[in-house]
């Protein structure tokens, strides 16, 4: 399995932009899988600096039903005709975030995409021995404060997001079981619970993802204990390394780099995981 990491929202090498987003291409044995296409068309630019072919990509899974993740598809769409394209089937609906108090911006998915090449789930989706979709997490703790400043609008009114339309992935291939959780609004821990349960006795080796631990609101940050709490559980987890950036936040890294050390790492632009 190779990983490269084509959209973050920090430019650590100056031959690859970043956006707010995120964006992975990985190479298996069997597949070329994009999780998630940014926002913009700035993955593909990425991607040929990488000499990537996008057009050979067989599986797109989208995380979530934002802008940030899902913004690139009408740009994927046409340089690929082949790809599946794998989204719950409620991504679609009208998502919004509250940046100031009683203020929404959208920050959903094109309403005009042809989605007549999109697969539609519900639920979770074992797509072969290597692919697996979760949606259906069981856990309900740590769940981001952030998540208080997000809603969906249903006729006309803004009602707090559930995030059922958030799914997660998970890439099996020998000795490694590699989780990929987008911005994680269900809860990192939860996610990582819930992918350990679906493919026991394998053990989780890695994991790529934005925690959502800060916010564009003082009052839904999270705090300092909260943040703390989550790196011990994440250090006990002797089998994985952690890959973050994105939504996790700066200030929420410095605080659980000193308690995980190496088993904490960023992802960035240009950064490439071999697990060959």
């Amino acid at each position: 399995m190779k990983i490269y990491t084509l959209i973050e929202d920090h430019q650590l090498d100056l031959n690859f932009g970043a956006e707010h987003g995120v964006s992975f291409y990985i190479e298996t044995a069997k597949h070329k899988v994009l999780f998630d296409v940014g926002q913009s068309s700035l993955f593909l630019s990425n991607a040929i600096r990488f000499k990537l072919d996008l057009s050979l990509v067989d599986t797109v899974i989208i995380s979530h039903g934002h802008y940030d993740h899902g913004g690139g598809l009408e740009d994927f769409l046409r340089i690929n005709k082949k790809a599946k394209i794998y989204i719950q089937e409620n991504a679609f609906d009208k998502f919004y975030s509250m940046r100031k108090e009683g203020q929404y911006t959208y920050i959903g998915l094109s309403q005009k995409l042809d989605t007549s090449r999109f697969t539609m789930i519900k639920g979770d989706l074992k797509i072969d021995d290597e692919l697996m979709i979760i949606n259906d997490i069981k856990h309900k703790l740590y769940l981001p404060s952030s998540n208080q400043t997000m809603f969906k609008s249903i006729e006309e009114k803004m009602v707090l997001d559930d995030f059922s339309h958030e799914q997660s992935l998970i890439i099996t291939e020998l000795e490694h079981a590699v989780l990929f959780a987008g911005c994680a609004h269900k809860g990192i821990l939860n996610i990582v619970d819930q992918a350990e349960l679906m493919i026991k006795p394998q053990k989780l080796t890695k994991v790529f993802g934005g925690f959502h631990l800060k916010s564009r609101l003082k009052e839904y940050e999270e705090t300092e204990i909260q943040i703390e709490n989550i790196a011990h559980i994440m250090a006990d987890k002797k089998s994985i390394i952690f890959y973050t950036g994105h939504c996790t936040g700066d200030k929420a890294f410095s605080l659980m780099k000193p308690l995980m050390a190496d088993k904490l790492q960023v992802f960035h632009p240009g950064l490439i995981i071999d697990l060959n």
